[in-house]
């Protein structure tokens, strides 16, 4: 009885500890929902991150769990996760966030939790215990994201272009004010529906390898969705203005027009990995989307360098926080 209970309050405490890192997530990726809004100056801040929450938690109504089965039961062999492998993912990819939101790189939260799920496994049985072709469709999708993002971006901006090439621009900007705060909460949506599923995935992954949910079960239980929705929402409220300013001006000047574009572009493209069930990077898909739109100008538009500080953050993201799962997984072998 005494072992149950103990296990219990172990389970009670990692799944707190997977909610703080969709707070983290949502925290962290608030200015892939409300850069381009807050830059164009369409909304305030403190009303763009309320926007943005609202968005996030309606993904919850829209969206099935593809992305949370891929998560949960498509990374790694069954049998292999233990409350050990889900600590040391957990704390990997935490960690990786907290660094790059330290110095305002906007990274990948949903890689960072990747990366430490297949440290800690890799710590634990080595490489076997991946499923290759979970991991083989969560990286191809590192490149996927951020080409379709860019290309969808600068498309929809050429096409705009022509579109309204003889309409005065002061009417260009007046009438995409009021399109992007479509545009915004189609993304935000999307943001919600992709990387909300990320941690429902992980604490399904932990209570079937603790024996509170079968593996047969097709879906987690209904807490752990409500509140995994409730805690990335909460998470953009609270918005993490570091990264908003590196997205938002740092990038390239957006203008309403843009902001639009690259937001519906990256939509477009979190809305399609969802639907297929692919952990994608919101942040890779609005980066990429945001270069395209800056790119249509003139290539002096994009701000090069900052783009490319952003790329090798994106490549150090799993090794890293697969580096600091591995640590942190045999850390908690003395722990508990």
């Amino acid at each position: 009885m005494e072992q149950v209970q103990t296990a219990l309050w172990v389970v009670i405490l990692l799944v707190a500890l997977a909610l703080a890192f969709d707070f983290m997530n949502g925290f962290h990726d608030a200015a892939n929902s409300i850069a381009t809004v807050v830059s164009t100056g369409v909304l305030k801040p403190g009303q763009a991150i309320l926007f943005a929450a609202f968005f996030n938690f309606v993904a919850i109504f829209i969206f099935h769990l593809s992305v949370a089965a891929t998560v949960g039961k498509g990374i790694v062999q069954p049998g292999v996760v233990d409350t050990h492998v889900v600590f040391g993912a957990l704390l990997g990819a935490i960690t990786w966030n907290v660094i790059t939101w330290y110095y305002g790189i906007p990274s990948s939260s949903s890689h960072a939790l990747i990366g430490g799920i297949v440290g800690a496994v890799m710590a634990k049985s080595g490489a076997s215990a991946l499923i290759s072709g979970g991991i083989l469709k969560t990286v191809t999708f590192i490149f996927v994201s951020p080409f379709l993002g860019f290309v969808l971006g600068s498309l929809m901006m050429v096409a705009v272009a022509w579109l309204f090439r003889r309409t005065r621009p002061s009417r260009i900007d007046k009438w995409f004010r009021r399109l992007q705060l479509l545009s915004a909460g189609a993304y935000s949506l999307g943001h919600g529906g992709n990387d909300a599923q990320k941690t429902i995935g992980i604490i399904w992954m932990l209570l079937i390898a603790t024996g509170y949910v079968s593996a047969a079960d097709k879906s987690p239980p209904t807490w752990t969705i409500v509140s995994c929705y409730m805690a990335i929402g909460v998470g953009t409220m609270f918005g993490g203005w570091r990264i908003v300013k590196t997205m938002g001006q740092k990038i390239t000047k957006l203008k309403p027009v843009g902001g639009f574009c690259a937001e519906t572009g990256g939509a477009i493209t979190l809305f399609l990995a969802t639907s297929i069930g692919v952990p994608v990077s919101t942040t890779h898909t609005i980066t990429g989307a945001i270069v395209g739109v800056g790119s249509t100008q003139r290539a002096s538009a994009v701000r090069w360098g900052v783009a490319g500080n952003i790329v090798w953050a994106w490549v150090l993201t799993i090794p890293a926080s697969a580096f600091v799962a591995a640590v942190a997984y045999w850390v908690s072998l003395q722990l508990f």
